[in-house]
């Protein structure tokens, strides 16, 4: 995997963990047009995991054509974040696996809405496993200090 920016691997691997924010995930959708679509996800073992319904468009494109782009940014200053371009594979076993990880990193609680709903639909629940081939990130944090 290559690198640029300001973050060491670590950095990169640490912001990921801390960061509670969807991943928005684009893949290449029908007739050229793209498909962006924003999904939680948790940094495990050098990959980007997501959980989401078998129907969901993204799988199907995904599974057609695995290349994807993705940015996990903060959206209020001072600016940072990754993007970067990887590749997608769909995992239906561990589909309720990585769901509730990600209720317990997102929600905290499986009794929060909407904990429930997501997980009486675990059956047709897929994962989506993103492995990164380049990253990037950026940090704005020294020339922003007074917007923060």
């Amino acid at each position: 995997m290559t690198r640029k920016g300001p973050w060491s691997t670590e950095q990169i691997e640490g912001f990921l963990r801390a960061t509670r924010i969807p991943v928005r995930v684009a893949c290449n959708g029908m007739h050229g047009s793209p498909l962006l679509a924003s999904l939680w996800f948790a940094a495990i073992d050098g990959q980007l995991w997501c959980a989401t319904q078998r129907s969901a468009r993204i799988v199907s494109l995904l599974e057609r054509d695995p290349r994807c782009a993705f940015e996990v940014s903060v959206e209020t200053p001072p600016y940072r974040g990754v993007r970067g371009r990887g590749m997608a594979r769909i995992d239906s076993a561990r589909g309720e696996e990585i769901l509730r990880l990600l209720i317990e990193r997102y929600l905290r609680d499986v009794n929060t809405p909407p904990a429930p709903l997501l997980l009486s639909r675990v059956e047709t629940e897929v994962a989506i496993a993103i492995k990164p081939q380049s990253i990037t990130s950026w940090d704005y944090s020294e020339r922003m200090a007074g917007a923060a």
